[in-house]
């Protein structure tokens, strides 16, 4: 199977930004906006995250807009499956946390367990493939639990959790350029956490002016957040097309 998994760019880290603060607007949107609750959006939301994953595993190699299809698609499942977790059933946002970093570190034990390996760079079979993207689902639905227990169960309001979490994120490039740590648990570290800090980057969006917000609303940030995605969706695919004729002359 090839390759269907994009380059680990800085790029891929401001989509991965995007994705993932859009899931959060758009699924604010299906379950408090439209009034949907958190049981019925988390379940139509899941739905499509399946029917969105299906398409991916039939794919011969890496299509950029799928991919991200997909990722936003953990992203708006995870918000609001961490919301269910945390409000509907009462579990509260430390439970949940508890509950979701236990099915997540499960995950990777029995995929090095199994391959001896979680290379994120090469992904060639079905089995790991699924894998993989049961670990983005859970470690977006961790990111947003992480997220809410850090703004309202922490003490440290909005403003400090965006402050530790990007804090957070800082010592993790640090590490990447600075030490011998497995890249693997870098990149998963990092995954986890641009969640949380895309939810800031959500809230600073959606937040009335006078709480020093733009106001935009969930419908309004989550046009603008869609239009940046699908710009860099666009110049990657750009980019990598002309390295391949820059290559192949």
């Amino acid at each position: 199977m090839n390759n269907k998994l994009p380059q680990i760019t800085i790029f891929f880290w401001i989509m991965k930004i995007c994705a993932t603060t859009l899931g959060e607007t758009a699924g604010d949107l299906v379950s408090m906006t439209m009034q949907v609750g958190y049981a019925v959006s988390s379940m139509i939301l899941f739905g499509l995250f399946l029917v969105a994953l299906f398409t991916q595993l039939r794919a011969k190699s890496y299509y950029p807009f799928l991919y991200w299809t997909v990722i936003l698609a953990t992203s708006t499942a995870g918000t609001t499956m961490s919301d269910f977790m945390d409000r509907s059933l009462g579990l509260g946002y430390a439970n949940g946390s508890l509950i979701l970093v236990s099915i997540l570190l499960a995950i990777f034990i029995y995929w090095y367990v199994t391959e001896r390996t979680l290379n994120v760079n090469e992904i060639r079979t079905p089995k790991v493939e699924i894998l993989y993207w049961l670990a983005i689902l859970f470690s977006n639905t961790l990111g947003t639990a992480l997220g809410d227990f850090l703004a309202d169960s922490s003490g440290l309001g909005f403003a400090g959790g965006a402050l530790l979490i990007g804090g957070l994120l800082a010592l993790v490039v640090l590490a990447t350029f600075y030490t011998r740590m497995p890249r693997e648990f870098l990149f998963w570290i990092a995954f986890v956490l641009t969640r949380p800090f895309g939810a800031t980057f959500g809230d600073l969006l959606t937040k009335p002016s006078e709480k020093g917000g733009f106001d935009l609303g969930t419908m309004g940030s989550s046009l603008v957040l869609t239009m940046i995605l699908l710009s860099c969706i666009a110049y990657t695919t750009w980019e990598n097309t002309r390295q391949l004729k820059v290559v192949n002359r």
